[in-house]
């Protein structure tokens, strides 16, 4: 699965995209904790076979809850729409920063899970070529899979075990005297994410220009612009 650092940095780019005039550390924080969510099946899968990058990973939850955001009127009553903001930027954070990673690389997710319980990758190339046009490969309505849907399948909950630092083999039992490894990002480009959302959010915050607001005297702008 996806290093869990990428999911929190990319969770903090959505929150310094997306939260607007809504951007604040408690905000923030609560984007990038929906961001690492999904890797809660890593520890359910101690317990539970097939669990990671199923139990928590699948379609239906964040459907579930774009329904409740929707049209649940509590949300918007208590906390105005400063809250409704934070919970769709939130929401994105848990299905963009937090399952696509793993849905987009090796070793896929289970995303009609419990319905069905079959892994899917999707990974292909986008190119136009001058003899064949437009050339995809992500999509293919042909494709051999055990699955209803058309994408690549390493196998389903069964076969397939996924293993994380948290459960090294990916099956249930503590396995105690396996190495646990916690990586932080394991290519180039993800060292790139995380750099940039530090940035950004270094950015966003600008605590170098609030200190140069609180220095300068009361009252000498105002004698500046006279």
């Amino acid at each position: 699965m996806a290093p869990t650092l990428l999911n929190a940095a990319l969770g903090a780019l959505l929150a310094a995209a997306l939260l607007g005039p809504a951007f604040d550390w408690r905000s923030v924080a609560i984007v990038v904790a929906a961001a690492l969510l999904p890797d809660l099946d890593a520890i359910a899968s101690l317990a539970m076979a097939g669990a990671t990058n199923a139990l928590v990973h699948n379609v239906w939850i964040p459907l579930a809850v774009a329904g409740l955001l929707y049209w649940d009127t509590a949300l918007r009553e208590r906390y105005g729409w400063r809250g409704v903001r934070v919970g769709w930027v939130a929401l994105a954070g848990f299905a963009v920063a937090g399952v696509a990673p793993d849905l987009f690389t090796e070793p896929g997710v289970s995303l009609l899970y419990p319905v069905e319980n079959v892994y899917y990758v999707v990974d292909g190339l986008l190119l136009f070529s001058t003899q064949d046009g437009v050339v995809q490969t992500f999509v293919s309505a042909s494709a051999d899979t055990p699955g209803i849907l058309p994408f690549e399948s390493p196998g389903t909950t069964e076969t397939h075990a996924v293993p994380t630092w948290v459960n090294p083999d990916g099956r249930p039992g503590l396995a105690l005297g396996s190495e646990r490894r916690l990586v932080l990002v394991d290519a180039g480009w993800q060292a790139v994410v995380v750099a940039s959302a530090v940035a950004s959010l270094g950015v966003r915050f600008r605590p170098w220009t609030r200190s140069r607001t609180e220095a300068t005297p009361e009252g000498s702008g105002r004698e500046a612009s006279r």
